[in-house]
């Protein structure tokens, strides 16, 4: 694939990850979270020009730096995104705005190393891009997808975000306002 066509997935894939992740949704029992972020992956692999070939030792270096930002990324996304379960027992998730700053920090550290790369004078192809992009997805979704299914099972599972803490040594009373989902 083209330049242009791998930066429009990773846009469009990131967009609307990212829309859907900052509103309220129910999180699916499913077990299909992995999907996108393995078709990412298999585009990323699939196609030539992940290595530099003139600067191998430099480029597979900033190439394990940006999966792990983006392993990183996905795992501080996950813990700061808020899980609860309605009284119907469907179990809801909410990034906040911890989840933006990690986000932010990311796309920085990602900015970085793409400077580093520029100052090194490896050429730095969008695979990279999308490779950390599918580790990102990849490892939140199963965090997100194994909190969930702990919420699931017990039914007194602490949720992030809403004032419990996870150990009360008396019933604590819980906020009187409640979120529109």
């Amino acid at each position: 694939m083209s330049g242009f066509v791998d930066a429009l997935v990773i846009v469009a894939v990131a967009v609307l990850v990212i829309a859907r992740q900052f509103r309220p949704h129910a999180v699916d029992a499913e077990p299909r979270w992995w999907l996108a972020p393995a078709i990412l992956a298999v585009m990323a692999l699939h196609g030539p020009g992940m290595v530099d070939s003139r600067h191998r030792v430099e480029s597979l270096g900033l190439l394990v730096a940006e999966v792990a930002v983006g392993v990183a990324t996905g795992a501080g996304w996950a813990w700061t995104t808020r899980i609860w379960r309605a009284p119907d027992g469907i179990v809801w998730s909410r990034s906040t705005k911890a989840a933006a700053a990690v986000w932010a920090g990311g796309i920085a550290l990602r900015g970085g190393l793409f400077g580093l790369g520029y100052a090194l004078g490896v050429r730095q192809d969008s695979a990279a891009l999308m490779l950390s992009l599918a580790a990102t997805l990849l490892v939140r979704g199963g965090i997100t997808a194994r909190r969930a299914s702990l919420l699931t099972s017990s039914p007194a599972a602490p949720t992030y975000g809403d004032g419990t803490p996870s150990a009360p040594a008396a019933p604590v009373a819980r906020p009187t306002w409640k979120e529109r989902v």
